[in-house]
């Protein structure tokens, strides 16, 4: 096992990963479900990618040294990635420089079930009272082997790319290799999708993943993946 992205020394993805610095500190909240369990662990993928980023687990943040230290930090720019009303659009220019007064822009995700994340929430108030950002999503998610609660829903990996190529449209970031991260959820899906195919391997599926579009979206349900559920413009 590899104890830096938590798979099997031969498939591990370490090597193939090439640091992307950003001015934004991004932050990744996880449950403990997602950090002990979670075998695809795309929030992880994605910090592995980011140098500039942090992996904090928990349910109660509020007393949380590290996430306190960075929520009170006179020159961070806390907000919380999450849709819903109120929520400032990234992508529609919801977010400026000048709002900023020269603080380091620091965003965190809920890394979690959508249940989840709500219960993170609930129990943090110091989450709770952030200023909101979301953004509006290039298209709907690319998850193959695991599926979404409803349409427009995004993975972790998914979100944090979505977020870093609006605030490069704003001028707040660079995001010098956008490619990378949806690269790497490619192949990881693709093992995935080898090893359901593989009749000689135990304990994989034995029916091939349909796609996101054919799927029919269970709303509520518990258990479903939690991650980001974006607004999507209509297209022409």
């Amino acid at each position: 096992m590899c104890y830096r992205c938590f798979w099997p020394k031969p498939l591990c993805w370490c090597p193939s990963i090439q640091p992307m610095p950003t001015r934004t500190r991004f932050v990744f909240l996880m449950s403990p479900q997602e950090f002990k369990r979670e075998k695809a662990g795309t929030g992880r993928l994605t910090h592995l990618c980011l140098p500039h980023s942090e992996i904090h687990m928990g349910k109660n943040f509020d007393e949380h040294e590290a996430v306190q230290a960075l929520l009170n930090g006179p020159h961070n720019f806390c907000v919380l990635l999450y849709p819903g009303v109120g929520a400032r659009n990234v992508s529609a220019g919801g977010l400026t420089v000048a709002e900023m007064g020269g603080r380091q822009l620091v965003v965190f995700l809920l890394d979690a079930t959508w249940n989840g994340a709500r219960k993170m929430l609930r129990h943090s108030a110091s989450l709770k009272r952030l200023p909101r950002v979301m953004f509006t999503a290039s298209g709907p998610s690319r998850y193959v082997i695991k599926q979404q609660p409803q349409v427009g829903c995004l993975s972790t990996l998914e979100a944090t790319h979505e977020i870093l190529g609006a605030l490069a449209q704003a001028g707040l970031d660079e995001y010098p290799l956008p490619a990378q991260l949806l690269g790497l959820f490619q192949r990881m899906q693709d093992f995935q999708i080898k090893c359901a195919a593989d009749l000689t391997r135990p304990g994989y599926r034995r029916r091939p993943y349909s796609t996101p579009g054919e799927r029919q979206w269970a709303h509520g349900r518990s258990g479903t993946r939690r991650r980001y559920v974006p607004k999507i413009e209509p297209t022409a």
